[in-house]
């Protein structure tokens, strides 16, 4: 089968590692990066890394708004799909290279699926939640990482073609885990000791593009009784420097970090602090402690199982769950066994039912 898989964005860089390494023991896969992002620590670095094949095709469309963003991947990969004509088209995830891809595939009759399928925020202000259901309504097929992905699909009446999988993400932890305790040297460059600091990352435009929001995230940080490491999203650092609020001495923001340098941050932390869905994952994975930054997440499993604890902005809150937050002995394997990628690519290789069916 011939497969293009489309990825755009760092947690898509991460997810299309395993995938990739899976399909090509049994398919033709073209890779298209459509550069939503593409500085090097926010591109480059994790296919270095990860040893992600070169993309076949870079669609070069940078930052911009929305609509512009959207618009320019769909104009470039179109004339990829109209040249490669592919069996399957792979949108993962909830960005807008996950909405453009699902709707150029769309356009072309070319069957699509969607890997990290069925995940609801149900906060429609969320431009990565439009993403999700535009993409979830015109695949053909549903990965999902997790039961209850499975269960929100039949609720709105998708259940041809769903499959739980597992979450490739932890697929991609587990493989790289050993890797990066031996090759990353972040806590000695920043002078850490194994929990005694906290993680913390903001990148969602509902806190970036909210002054207030984000003034009240740099409060709490500012009260928080420990060092705080803070790799700053180059959106986050726009925002910051037009917000022009101090942080406190031991709130320590540095550039963005490798995957590898990010697992051994995360996996050393006594507390991570976040709204991105992929770090409340992998805190999970990884064991440690995590208070979103927001009022819903897509994740809920994690809230759920009492590993993640909604917080919002407010510092109060921030605080008081730093402080106080302990998550129960258990965490039960909620996201799968590790092996999620190679289920992707059986179920492929053994033909999909319903592709190009009605759904329900």
């Amino acid at each position: 089968m011939k497969i293009v898989s489309v990825v755009g964005a760092r947690p898509e860089f991460i997810q299309v590692a395993p995938v990739s390494r899976a399909l090509r023991e049994r398919h033709q896969e073209i890779l298209v990066h459509t550069g939503q992002h593409y500085d090097y620590l926010m591109s480059q670095a994790f296919f270095d890394e990860l040893d992600i094949p070169a993309p076949d095709y870079n669609l070069e469309v940078g930052s911009g708004s929305h609509a512009r963003q959207t618009g320019e991947i769909l104009i470039r990969l179109e004339e990829v799909l109209l040249k490669e004509r592919p069996d399957l088209v792979i949108v993962r995830g909830d960005t807008n290279s996950t909405l453009a891809g699902a709707l150029a595939a769309s356009k072309l009759h070319i069957p699509t699926a969607h890997i990290e399928a069925g995940e609801r925020s149900f906060d429609r202000r969320m431009p990565e939640e439009i993403n999700r259901l535009v993409a979830d309504c015109l695949a053909d097929i549903h990965f999902c990482a997790s039961r209850r992905a499975v269960e929100r699909l039949a609720a709105e009446g998708i259940t041809a073609s769903v499959y739980w999988v597992g979450d490739v993400m932890l697929d991609a932890m587990l493989q790289n885990r050993p890797i990066a305790r031996r090759k990353s040297r972040i806590l000695e460059r920043l002078g850490l000791e194994p929990g005694t600091y906290g993680l913390v990352t903001v990148h969602r435009a509902g806190n970036t593009d909210n002054p207030g929001r984000l003034q009240q995230i740099v409060t709490g940080l500012n009260r928080v009784p420990e060092i705080v490491i803070f790799p700053v999203h180059p959106r986050t650092r726009k925002a910051l420097a037009q917000l022009d609020v101090p942080f406190a001495d031991h709130v320590r923001p540095i550039e963005p970090v490798s995957y590898f340098d990010m697992i051994v941050l995360e996996e050393n932390a006594r507390m991570i602090a976040t709204d991105s869905g992929g770090v409340q994952r992998e805190a999970y994975f990884l064991g440690v402690p995590c208070l979103t930054l927001r009022d819903e997440t897509e994740w809920v499993e994690t809230v759920e199982a009492g590993w993640n604890v909604l917080v919002g902005t407010e510092p109060e809150r921030i605080v008081e769950a730093w402080l106080t937050f302990s998550p129960p002995a258990d965490r039960p394997p909620i996201f799968g066994d590790g092996r999620a990628a190679q289920r992707i690519a059986e179920i492929l290789e053994n033909g999909v039912v319903g592709f190009g069916a009605p759904r329900g």
